[in-house]
């Protein structure tokens, strides 16, 4: 009868020590979500910024470009390329 009410007692010990280990974790999780949340907000307006028209057009002034005098376009005469 005692080794039935120790082993009871061990038994709901290690539930309860389960239990709380789970609560911590996902006290944790919450808290990293939280974090996460956080951070896509702020880059999201670091994306919005870099992707607005002004800083493209910035971009596109201090890049080296050649205007095209002539423009050529190569004409396919048939679809199939290569065929056995």
């Amino acid at each position: 009868m005692f080794g039935l009410i120790f082993s009871l007692l061990i038994i709901s010990v290690l539930q309860v020590n389960a239990y709380i280990k789970e609560m911590y974790l996902l006290q944790d999780y919450q808290q990293r979500i939280g974090q996460l949340t956080e951070e896509n907000k702020y880059l999201e307006i670091d994306f919005a910024k870099a992707d607005s028209l002004k800083n493209i057009g910035g971009f596109v002034q201090n890049m080296i470009f050649e205007k095209a005098d002539k423009i050529e376009y190569i004409k396919v005469l048939d679809t199939t390329v290569l065929a056995k």
